[in-house]
């Protein structure tokens, strides 16, 4: 009993010398230092520049001119050029119908009878009045005679230019006929067919020009200054004031772009959209880079502005709330610091005052902030995309 109990004692003992050893040689902790964390932070630095303001809008194509192929004789159609049905293109001057003649050719021929008719009468009463105002002056003839032979005269006088007259009259309706196409363009839709009797005034069918085509475009309120026009005017705008356009849209599947300028304002605001009304107008010939613009085909428009001294650009992500940017001065601490928009576009800001040449400005989202934070400034490089004028917003 007495060994069975010494050698659990004499283990015991020598795990409290062990333990005891382990304590007395434990290493000692020495204090040493913190270093604090300074945030890294991408900066730019300002540097004011010269801007290009613009306005972005949207806009579907329509025909500059366009109008009704009416009737202005009536009569039976007897031919019809292939051109006259929808989508057909003609050249101006080209001969689009032609209606039954004969009865305005029968009419020119009777009035060319008649003219010539009243012209001998009138030959015949001008030597009448000649022989009989002889006679009066050798006082052979009285005066009745000489008031009777000018009457005739004056009469056979008024005979041929009635007789002149109406020939005109059926020479334009015989001549009318013929329907010509008044410009070049194409045919919106035609309502008429070989055979078919049409009266005078009756519409043939929707024509448009084209060699230009026009726009209709809104422009929002806030964006009407960029284009520094008069804002109280309305009506064609001259050429050395008319901003110019590009014109952007997708056909068949491919992007394609067109130069126009804004003729035109309107000079009223829409009670329902609240908007500006400007009209710009494109010279639409095909090339061998890009083909017309088709009427109803929606697109895009960039109207260039005036330009705005002493503008600075950054990215949208420097501006914090209420119009904030963070500065990070000589000692690299942020400080925050107002300034003015002068308009957003996109993934850029346009500032138009509180900062300075050569001040650095904090681009990176900060979660936290405090006034006075130290920081560690890195020059940042902007990317094209950062800074590139993008169509701007409703701003």
């Amino acid at each position: 009993m007495k060994r069975n109990l010494l050698w659990p004692i004499a283990v015991l003992l020598l795990a409290l010398i062990i333990a005891g050893l382990m304590i007395a040689n434990k290493p000692r902790l020495e204090p040493k230092s913190t270093v604090p964390t300074v945030t890294a932070v991408r900066v730019i630095t300002v540097e004011p520049k010269t801007v290009q303001l613009s306005v972005r809008s949207q806009g579907s194509v329509a025909p500059r001119t366009e109008s009704y192929l009416v009737s202005e004789v009536s009569g039976r159609i007897v031919w019809a050029s292939p051109s006259l049905v929808s989508g057909g293109q003609f050249e101006k001057g080209e001969a689009l119908l032609r209606i039954d003649d004969q009865d305005y050719q029968t009419a020119f021929d009777k009035n060319a009878a008649m003219e010539v008719k009243t012209v001998v009468e009138y030959e015949h009463a001008q030597a009448e009045y000649q022989r009989i105002n002889k006679l009066f002056q050798q006082q052979l003839a009285s005066k009745s005679q000489i008031d009777q032979a000018d009457r005739s005269l004056r009469l056979a006088k008024a005979n041929v230019k009635e007789a002149n007259i109406s020939i005109k009259q059926t020479e334009r309706d015989l001549q009318r006929t013929v329907l010509y196409a008044p410009f070049a363009g194409r045919v919106r839709n035609e309502s008429v067919d070989v055979g078919q009797f049409i009266s005078r005034g009756e519409k043939i069918g929707s024509l448009y020009a084209i060699d230009y085509v026009e726009i209709r475009v809104p422009i929002a309120n806030a964006q009407f200054a960029y284009l520094n026009l008069n804002t109280t005017s309305g009506g064609q705008l001259s050429p050395d004031v008319a901003p110019e356009a590009r014109i952007t849209a997708s056909y068949a599947g491919r992007p394609f772009y067109w130069q126009g300028s804004m003729v035109r304002t309107e000079a009223e605001i829409d009670s329902q959209s609240r908007m500006f009304y400007g009209v710009v107008r494109v010279k639409n010939e095909r090339t061998e880079t890009q083909p017309p613009l088709v009427i109803g085909l929606f697109v895009d428009i960039d109207i260039i502005g005036r330009e705005v001294d002493n503008i600075i650009s950054l990215p949208r992500s420097a501006i914090r709330d209420n119009n904030q940017v963070l500065i990070v001065d000589q000692q690299n601490r942020l400080r925050f610091r107002s300034v003015q928009l002068l308009r957003i576009q996109r993934d850029e800001v346009l500032i138009s005052q509180g900062l300075e040449k050569g001040e650095r400005v904090c681009i990176s989202p900060l979660q936290i902030v405090i006034d006075g934070m130290s920081v560690n400034p890195i020059a940042a490089e902007i990317s094209a995309s950062e800074t590139s004028h993008q169509p701007p917003e409703q701003q």
